[in-house]
């Protein structure tokens, strides 16, 4: 009997055993189900967006509102929940209606661009690290169309250009010569907008790549940027006294040093006033011993500061810094209505992954007060876009953008072109 009822009380547990498990098992799929009917949704989303945010070019102006971002969990080193911005560094700031206009010609990262009145010349670049242009594209503002293209001189530099224009006259400083992370030019040169004719000038006394220039009465000033290595921080300053698109001097002249040196920072001049605004020390350096020159990764500090040289040249003032660190700027301001306004460049590394986090939003430096704003979100976060204001409308293209609403980091060169009504 004793044995009948130890059998009988076996079947009873295995029953139960079965009966819990089956049940475990019909919740898991069912929390399954909903996970996965969840992230079908997002990943719908998320796709849907970056095909519209992507497309190549647009026949017809589209409209797209900049959305706020989402939060999530990390974990940090030591194995500890913590509460991290999904998008680390994203500031608050409102939405700004978006209308995408036919895209450039070809992607481009590290470009430049100048405007002149109507037309917005927007220079060279990478395509991909492996392959950069020789050519500018021209954009028309008046028609919203990619009107012409023309070719850049054989010597000069692709990538990481310093740029400057009188309003007839553009002038090319230095820059990097070739993909990947090749040595820079010290070479300089000068284009006729209205003929189109390229002229060389005298070269700077060493080779920079990205450093800041700007013409301000009546020289041509280079300051800054990365050093013959790519990595150390260059501080020199000089000038050199240009006009009708020709070098009057046969050397540049040493000036006043930059405090903070470092490529991709924004260089404006504005009610007689020369201002240098963010940047960074360090970046990508070649691979020793690579034959291809391929990039490295480096230690890179973004910075905030903002500088302004004094009448006589011979100090420079610090001003309020920018609302947070950002670099790869160099031609994505404009100046509207006595302000600067800058659209998008990169941040401070993520505290946790110390991946590089792009700028998705739009700055504005008020030049009465010195003080600064954020004016509004940009479509995605993106680095060195290249920035135009015609007719009231704030146009941006180009660039690097980011992998997604939810993750900051740089993916897709892009030739994208948007632009947005600025109200202020």
């Amino acid at each position: 009997m004793g044995k009948i009822l130890h059998q009988h009380q076996s079947k009873n547990n295995n029953s139960c055993r079965k009966l819990v498990f089956t049940v475990f098992l019909v919740c898991i799929l069912g929390f399954a189900c909903i996970l996965n009917l969840s992230w079908a949704s997002s990943f719908s989303f998320t796709s849907s967006y970056l095909s519209f945010a992507s497309n190549w070019v647009s026949q017809k102006p589209r409209i797209f509102v900049a959305r706020q971002q989402q939060q999530h969990n990390v974990d940090d080193k030591t194995g500890n929940k913590r509460f991290l911005s999904a998008t680390f560094a994203d500031l608050p700031a409102p939405d700004l209606p978006w209308e995408q206009m036919p895209s450039a010609p070809v992607p481009r990262l590290d470009g430049s661009a100048i405007q002149i009145k109507n037309p917005f010349y927007v220079l060279s670049g990478y395509g991909t690290l492996d392959y950069v242009h020789s050519h500018v594209d021209v954009f028309n503002f008046t028609d919203n169309t990619w009107c012409s293209r023309f070719d850049t001189p054989k010597d000069m530099a692709n990538s990481h250009l310093g740029v400057a224009t009188d309003g007839r006259y553009i002038y090319v400083v230095s820059g990097q010569y070739g993909p990947q992370c090749r040595g820079p030019t010290a070479r300089t040169y000068v284009i006729d907008t209205q003929t189109r004719k390229w002229r060389s000038m005298p070269p700077l006394p060493a080779p920079r790549y990205a450093p800041a220039t700007q013409l301000w009465r009546g020289r041509l000033h280079v300051m800054g940027g990365g050093k013959e290595n790519r990595h150390t921080p260059a501080l020199e300053h000089w000038s050199i006294a240009v006009k009708d698109g020709k070098a009057l001097e046969k050397e540049w002249r040493t000036e006043i040093p930059i405090p903070r040196g470092g490529p991709h920072r924004a260089c404006v001049v504005v009610n007689d006033r020369l201002f240098v605004i963010g940047g960074q020390e360090g970046d990508f350096m070649a691979k020793p011993g690579s034959p291809i020159f391929k990039c490295s990764r480096r230690h890179e500090v973004v910075y905030d500061d903002v500088y302004m040289l004094d009448a006589e040249m011979k100090k420079w003032k610090v001003l309020p810094p920018l609302p947070k660190p950002n670099s790869h700027i160099e031609c994505s301001w404009v100046v509207v209505n006595n302000s600067i306004i800058i659209t998008g460049g990169t941040t401070e590394k993520h505290p946790v992954t110390k991946r590089m986090i792009l700028v998705g939003e739009v700055f504005q430096f008020h030049l009465d007060s010195l003080t600064w704003t954020v004016i509004g979100k940009l479509p995605y976060r993106v680095k060195t876009t290249l920035a135009g204001f015609w007719d009231g409308y704030l146009y941006f293209t180009s660039g690097q953008r980011d992998r997604g609403p939810d993750n900051p980091q740089p993916k897709k060169v892009i030739g994208e072109m948007w632009r947005t009504k600025l109200k202020i």
